[in-house]
């Protein structure tokens, strides 16, 4: 357990949280709106990213060994905004893992960097960028997580970098109508006459309603950290030297020794009780 603790405390340390920039690129491939920022937040683009390209900030120190994953998730959602979004349901998912290799130097003005893709949304959807590579679609086991869900106050995906809320349109289809047509319209019953001399009750007022808080926006940070690795095995425990067992069997086991011991002792024993006996008779 020690061995342990200390490994991972050595893994922590060499590989600290890097920061992730961004930004967005048409089917050209050139740039749309922003160039390379680390700012994050919801409703940052003014379109639905379709492809991000992803890379670390310049200025950072990462070690060699060192991997952060970064992803890209599409949702269809209730609404059109986080506040409306309700339940979600995940399209589509991209995971990069970038490097040392990822951070731009003085000459990576033209280079090419990782990119991001997911389906370009045809209905009320979320886009959210973060940084690992967990699947939230509210699957149950080893890379999955919980499904972003407003007002339920499932802020997810966790290490949110930016994120995009839109859409035109309702991600259920209308009720279709009636093969024939639309339906009759129903006939309007008649309001009943009040009796003369008789006074209608009143109608109980509804006392006002507190309006509802605003719910938070997810936070949003450009700093991910790195992909975590996998502890090591705690080994089997070994019997101790000082510790003998408690049974040998088998050719080194030294039964021979043990029989011949007993043998001796009932031979002494057989030995006292004849010489007893030879005494009374005397």
């Amino acid at each position: 357990m020690l061995a342990a603790g200390t490994a991972s405390a050595a893994s922590s340390g060499a590989c600290p949280s890097a920061t992730v920039q961004y930004r967005i690129v048409g089917a050209d491939g050139n740039v749309v709106g922003a160039d390379w920022t680390s700012q994050g937040g919801l409703h940052l683009w003014d379109t639905a990213p379709g492809t991000v390209e992803v890379r670390l900030a310049p200025g950072q120190t990462v070690g060699d060994g060192c991997t952060y994953p970064v992803s890209l998730a599409e949702y269809t959602t209730e609404g059109p905004n986080w506040y409306t979004s309700g339940h979600q349901t995940l399209v589509d998912k991209a995971t990069v893992h970038l490097t040392a290799a990822d951070i731009p130097g003085a000459q990576d003005a033209k280079r090419s960097w990782q990119k991001l893709t997911v389906k370009a949304p045809d209905c009320y959807g979320q886009i959210d960028l973060y940084g690992d590579d967990v699947t939230y679609d509210g699957g149950t086991g080893e890379g999955h997580g919980p499904a972003p869900y407003e007002p339920g106050g499932v802020v997810t995906p966790y290490h949110l970098i930016a994120a995009w809320n839109g859409g035109e349109k309702p991600c259920t289809p209308a009720t279709p109508e009636s093969p024939g047509g639309p339906s009759p319209s129903k006939p309007v019953p008649s309001t009943p006459t009040t009796p003369s001399g008789s006074t209608p009750p009143k109608e109980p007022t509804t006392p006002p309603t507190t309006p509802a808080k605003t719910p938070p926006t997810p936070p949003t940070t450009p700093d991910v950290p790195p992909q975590q690795s996998v502890p090591p095995t705690t080994p089997q425990p070994t019997p101790s030297e000082s510790t003998p067992p408690l049974a040998e069997t088998g050719s080194s086991a030294p039964v021979g020794l043990i029989a011949g011991g007993a043998a001796l002792v009932l031979a002494v024993g057989a030995g006292t009780v004849y010489a007893a006996g030879r005494s009374r008779r005397s």
